[in-house]
């Protein structure tokens, strides 16, 4: 019975067990199922919630993905002349991109150790650690441990904004995953180390990349940094510039342990993570970081402020040309609509300041800056000139100081390379570049390019043509030379020596008709309009706006190049980041004169400098080359230049006050003209140093074929006559074949009477007295009518008469006086008297001529007989005759000084008679 009871026991027992077995499973069943349901339907909602969120973003291509990937903005950089290096272009950010190969291996595995120590295991996205930052997100939690790897804050940084949603975050996380199936994890890392910001550099200018990092830190290269200093960079991104050791003026913050701190970070999980020893932790830690920060850097603009903005400037217009092309825009197109010029400056901008282009320039870097060093120090520019302008609120005039200023440009003839340039004595003072962007009258270095050059090349005038350099007026304008005077008939070649301005405008005046101002334009000198032509002060620089130096200069050149223009450059190349070139100068020269007018230009600016109004510079030059200059002064002193070239280069100075003001007559000794030759020399002098074989040629100017050598007459330009070899008057000149000097005929020159007033002469009329008359060999008067002198015009020269007007009436008779054992009278007072006959009177009263006086000479008479008497009449130019003077009688050699009249006391007036 025990035995059942027992079993029954059991059995019950069992019953239980298992009943209750049965409901803990199926409640355990139950919660399994209902927490798998659960989890499938949190699943399901967040892959819904998911779907949700990127429903609409569409999926890029790996090729899109690419190209998003690596547009990180890069600093442009650069060069001088050579690829000698520059610097980087101004930008807001500097950033150079490098290959993972040139990153030092210490960097990598901070960056891995510190932002992502699972990045060559995940996929681009770590669940725990997404679960974990949503989890922290949604409980607010106070620690954020981060779940991006660094694939996600490349996504974050390059394909996303920085937008803190669920939307971005899932956008992330599903870009990452795309990103990791078609990138490889090295170019993972490597865009990542060149997009991640790193603070500032020892300039104080903020800093993208690790190249940039490592240069602007510590002044080595990415792939040159230790362990301490991959490891103290490898901090800065989790808070850049809270970690960085440079303040905004690029001075050592007074305190840097935040970001020693977090290299000791870095440091430790490296270990950790076994990438370093201990001995190397160790070592590390003991590191001087601060002692190896890199010394401040001043930037290209603060150490070549004129250079860089040129740079900046023309490498933007090129680059802007080339996307207008690459569109189908010409440039003339881009000029003609402002709003399609902006649009394209823009994307050029951009480009320039983002886009890590290579702009490679013609300026030699030691040239540029031995010359900007001599400007700097030049000691005889002239003293500052004070202006007064009134306030507009106070009514007070208000003082101005402004020193002199300076602009000038070395141009290589044969490419049209700028070699270096001078844009002003202190940016600081004054933006503006005056070698490239001042307008100034360019005075007298007109002449060639707009008078003598294009009127060789009419065949109007050829070195020996003569030119009149006489008395001009045109209309109300009434030119005159530099130094008040005119010089008679002077040939070309002297007018241009001496820089003479009538025989300029009056060859001008000649070829006016024909457009002479189409040279100007071909030659590039655009700032000159097509309406100036009119005016005659434009031979001699009057232009409405001026000339630029570039201009100027690089117009000279086309001498050198025997006629061609070939148009000055500054940018070499352009070569964006994949190192393809987007943009190459290419030399496009332009015809403008032939080569016997370019050769015999030459020839005569040759003489400029040997004895001309620049005769002084080949003392000045510590070398000597085969140099053709003009020098050049604008109105009242405002401007002076000096332009020359030789074989290899064309190099041109200015000076003046960016407010024109006369320049000082005489500063130190030196006249403005000088002051501005001197300093042009030692420009070129330093430009020698540096390169003697491209400054100072050895080989001359080559004299092409059509060019010979002729005789021309002096008087006349013409072939010489018989009448002028027997006059003395054949000189001899280059000539282009075409327009030697023609033959004139034999009454070119004639022998004319002529009277002579002080060192004026005069042609005789037909009734003048022969004994006032002189005979010389003259011009006829019917050739300078060539050049539209009548008779009219009142001439000073040897070889050309003017008439002499008479007044209708004889001359008022002179008075006369005995001086020192002579008599003596005044010269008369009416223009027409040409001379004085001196009377011996005897006591009849009758009068003989002992003398004639020309007028001009003494008007004195010596040879006086003892106890004679004397009397003078005046003669003008038509033979009419004054009445006698008051008589004078010298006392006899027997009487006494008691018994005859004093010396210098006129007797009463004799009788009129008839003369003996």
């Amino acid at each position: 019975m025990k035995r059942n009871q027992l079993s029954f026991s059991l059995e019950k027992a069992w019953h239980y067990f298992s009943l209750t077995y049965d409901v803990v499973w199926n409640v355990i069943l139950i919660l399994l199922i209902a927490t798998l349901c659960l989890v499938c339907f949190a699943i399901g909602a967040g892959a819904g919630y998911f779907a949700f969120l990127v429903k609409d973003m569409p999926v890029p291509s790996p090729d899109e993905m690419k190209k998003e990937i690596y547009s990180y903005g890069e600093t442009s950089h650069m060069y001088f002349d050579g690829g000698v290096y520059l610097g980087r272009f101004r930008s807001d950010l500097d950033r150079e991109a490098v290959r993972l190969s040139d990153v030092s291996p210490y960097v990598v595995q901070a960056i891995i150790a510190t932002e992502d120590e699972h990045f060559y295991e995940h996929d681009g996205v770590v669940p725990k650690a997404v679960i974990r930052a949503m989890f922290q997100e949604l409980t607010n939690s106070p620690v954020k441990s981060g779940g991006s790897t660094l694939t996600q804050q490349l996504v974050k940084n390059q394909l996303l904004t920085s937008e803190v949603s669920f939307e971005r975050k899932a956008k992330e996380m599903l870009l990452s995953l795309r990103l990791e199936k078609f990138f490889s994890k090295e170019d993972i890392l490597e865009a990542y180390l060149n997009v991640v910001p790193f603070g500032r550099n020892s300039s104080g200018r903020n800093i993208a990349g690790i190249q940039a990092a490592a240069q602007g830190v510590f002044g080595v290269n990415a792939k040159e940094l230790n362990l301490a200093q991959a490891a103290f960079l490898a901090g800065l991104p989790q808070n850049p510039f809270v970690y960085t050791p440079f303040a905004a003026d690029g001075s050592v913050k007074p305190d840097i342990s935040a970001g020693l701190k977090r290299m000791k970070t870095v440091l430790y999980r490296m270990k950790r993570a076994g990438y370093i020893s201990e001995g190397q932790y160790k070592e590390a830690l003991a590191y001087d970081v601060a002692k190896h920060f890199a010394a401040p850097k001043p930037s290209p603009f603060e150490r070549y402020p004129f250079l860089t903005m040129e740079i900046e400037r023309r490498a933007k217009d090129v680059l802007a040309e080339t996307f207008a092309k690459r569109d189908g825009y010409k440039p003339e197109e881009l000029k003609r609509d402002p709003a399609r010029s902006r649009r394209y400056l823009g994307e050029a901008e951009k480009a320039l300041r983002q886009g890590g282009y290579r702009i490679y320039t013609t300026i030699d870097k030691n040239i540029y800056e031995q010359m900007q060093r001599i400007a700097a120090r030049y000691a005889y520019y002239g003293s500052d000139n004070v202006y007064y302008t009134k306030d507009k609120k106070t009514g007070k005039m208000v003082a101005h100081r402004q020193p002199v200023e300076v602009g000038a440009m070395l141009i290589e003839n044969k490419t049209g390379k700028i070699i270096s340039f001078v844009g002003g004595r202190d940016y600081k003072r004054e933006q503006l570049n005056h070698a490239t962007q001042a307008h100034r009258s360019n005075g007298s270095t007109m002449k060639p390019l707009l008078v003598y050059a294009p009127a060789m090349e009419m065949g109007v005038i050829q070195p020996g043509t003569i030119i009149p350099d006489l008395p001009l007026s045109i209309g109300s304008y009434t030119p005159k030379n530099a130094d008040g005077k005119t010089h008679g008939l002077v040939s070309a070649r002297r007018a241009l020596e001496q820089s003479y301005n009538i025989p300029a405008i009056r060859t001008y005046m000649r070829i006016r008709s024909r457009h002479p101002i189409d040279y100007l334009h071909k030659m590039g000198i655009k700032s000159v309009a097509k309406q100036e032509e009119n005016n005659p002060a434009l031979a001699i620089g009057g232009t409405h706006i001026g000339v630029t130096v570039e201009e100027n200069v690089n117009a000279y050149a086309t001498f050198a190049n025997y006629g061609s223009f070939v148009d000055a450059y500054m940018i070499e190349k352009i070569v964006d980041k994949n190192g393809k070139i987007v943009y190459e100068h290419q030399s496009k020269p332009v015809p403008v004169f032939s080569p016997q007018t370019s050769y015999l230009m030459i020839d005569m600016m040759r003489d400029v400098l040997r004895g001309g109004t620049a005769s002084a510079v080949p003392r000045y030059l510590k070398f000597s080359a085969d140099w053709a200059g003009k020098t050049g002064t604008s109105q009242d002193k405002r401007d002076s230049w000096f332009v020359a070239v030789n074989p290899n280069v064309t190099f041109g100075v200015w000076i003046g006050y960016d407010r024109p003001a006369p320049l000082e007559s005489r500063y130190k000794g030196l006249s403005y003209s000088r002051r501005t030759q001197l300093l042009w020399a030692q420009l070129m002098n330093a430009a020698y140093d540096q390169n003697p074989k491209l400054i100072a040629p050895s080989k001359r100017f080559l004299m092409p074929g059509g060019i010979v050598r002729r005789a021309y007459c002096a008087a006349s330009g013409f072939s010489p006559s018989a009448a002028c070899e027997k006059a003395g008057l054949v000189r001899y000149d280059l000539y282009n074949t075409k327009f030697a000097p023609r033959t004139g005929s034999e009454d070119d020159l004639t022998e004319s009477r002529l009277v002579i007033i002080g060192e004026r002469r005069y042609a005789a009329l037909e009734t003048t007295p022969e004994e006032f008359v002189t005979r010389e060999v003259i011009v006829n008067p019917d050739l300078l009518a060539d050049w539209g002198i009548n008779g009219e015009v009142q001439i000073d020269d040897v070889f050309v008469v003017a008439p002499l007007k008479e007044n209708g009436r004889p001359p008022s008779p002179p008075v006369i006086r005995l001086d020192g054992g002579q008599l003596v009278w005044n010269r008369h007072n009416e223009p027409d008297v040409i001379g004085y006959r001196v009377y011996q009177v005897n006591e009849m009263g009758a009068r003989r001529i002992v003398a004639t006086v020309k007028a001009g000479g003494a008007t004195t008479f010596s040879k006086l007989q003892p106890g004679a008497a004397y009397c003078v009449t005046a003669v003008d130019i038509a033979g009419q005759e004054s009445a006698p003077s008051n008589p004078v009688s010298l006392p006899s050699a027997s009487s006494t000084d008691s018994g005859h009249q004093k010396s210098g006391e006129p007797s009463s007036p004799p009788p009129s008679g008839d003369v003996e």
